[in-house]
């Protein structure tokens, strides 16, 4: 079993806990890492000491602004992650103190009529929303500066601070004998990864895969299709270093569109046979996203849009083109339901299912988290992990 619960509890509980955390003060700001206040859980809320955090692509495009929600600062980031619960506040049953969890942005209330319905993972109370900076039970914030001034909350999660406080529905318990560097991974991009390859997708053994973006995200869509048994799954990225990592995860041909003046969709179909059953677009670029929907088959191509699109913009598809019977969709956490779904998930991780080494490249102490950016900004890592 784990041990990593250093705190009392018993001390703890009820109290304000005063401790360190990554504070984002202006966009493109380095962190500031700072003393803080983290009050106590409210009604169907819990507090939890986090144990590693690691550093995704959107909390990057965040730190640099790109995103339209960006309103509300002090904040802080962070959204993957594992954690131990310290404390938690009236109603919350199917949590106690000393469980490990993993925080979820995307959460699951299980009463909604969303989560009722069964056929989305999306929730009317906490769904992923960029815009939302305080907790949903009083529009209040959990974290504060040492002279009480409001530090503001970030996708419903907050990691990049040595407790958080979050609500009973944004996380999801997990075995205590998992591994739990790894499984910090499930809380965003292997999840949306595999999820969009296995629930969103449904990839079929012996089809072809197109992904475009060969990030953490990318790589767990090849991952997830090589355990379903697609039989050529083509990476697309203009890096090249990126190609020796996704042959480790299963990828068969790799695309660099700096290397030809053939539109890429065109390669592919060249590669494919007219084009490949699936295409992923990772990257959030909307003339990636044309390439990606192009280079699936007519009749029966799927393109599953994965990347973060910072502004609104018109998709760059003719109507007619839909004609053609190829199909275009999005998905938010790979369509997982995360309290219900997502341990299944971890099991597949612990039974070797799915394979999750080789996501982590970097592991550094919470107090370099401006190294760990920048890392990620010059696509050195995948996943830096920042120990707690």
């Amino acid at each position: 079993m784990n041990n990593h619960t250093s705190f009392n509890p018993r001390e703890t509980a009820g109290k304000a806990i005063t401790c360190n955390a990554a504070v984002l003060r202006a966009p493109k700001q380095p962190f500031v890492l700072e003393k803080i206040q983290v009050h106590p859980p409210q009604k169907m809320e819990l507090r939890i000491k986090i144990l590693y955090t690691s550093v995704c692509h959107t909390d990057l495009s965040f730190w640099k602004g790109e995103n339209e929600a960006q309103r509300a600062f002090p904040r802080i980031l962070g959204h993957e992650a594992v954690g131990v619960v310290e404390s938690v506040g009236d109603g919350v049953t199917d949590v106690k103190e000393g469980d490990y969890v993993i925080p979820i942005f995307n959460g699951e209330c299980g009463d909604c009529i969303y989560c009722r319905k069964g056929t989305t993972n999306l929730c009317g109370k906490f769904r992923i929303n960029p815009f939302k900076s305080v907790m949903t039970n009083d529009g209040k914030c959990r974290f504060s500066s040492e002279d009480g001034k409001p530090i503001y909350h970030f996708l419903n999660t907050s990691t990049f601070t040595e407790y958080s406080v979050l609500d009973s529905a944004c996380v999801v318990k997990i075995d205590p004998k998992s591994p739990l560097k790894k499984m910090s991974l499930l809380s965003c991009g292997v999840s949306t990864g595999v999820g969009a390859a296995w629930k969103v997708a449904n990839v079929q053994a012996g089809s072809s895969v197109a992904i475009f973006g060969l990030g953490a995200v990318g790589l767990a869509v090849a991952e997830g299709a090589g355990a379903r048994g697609a039989s050529k799954i083509i990476g697309v990225d203009v890096n090249p270093e990126k190609f020796d990592k996704g042959r480790i995860f299963g990828i068969t041909n790799f695309v660099n569109p700096k290397d030809s003046s053939k539109l890429v969709h065109e390669t592919i179909r060249e590669m494919s046979g007219g084009g490949v059953d699936y295409s992923f677009e990772c990257t959030g670029s909307l003339e990636v996203l044309r390439e990606a929907f192009m280079s699936t088959h007519d009749g029966w191509g799927k393109t599953v849009l994965i990347g973060i699109y910072p502004t609104p913009k018109s998709l760059p598809i003719h109507p007619m083109e839909l004609f053609d019977g190829r199909t275009i969709t999005g998905t938010i956490f790979g369509d997982i339901k995360g309290r219900t779904q997502l341990p299944d998930l971890a099991r597949d991780c612990m039974q070797g299912v799915l394979n999750l080494d080789g996501f982590i490249t970097h592991e550094l102490p919470f107090h370099k988290i401006n190294e760990a950016f920048g890392l990620l900004t010059d696509g050195k890592a995948l996943r830096c992990l920042l120990l707690l």
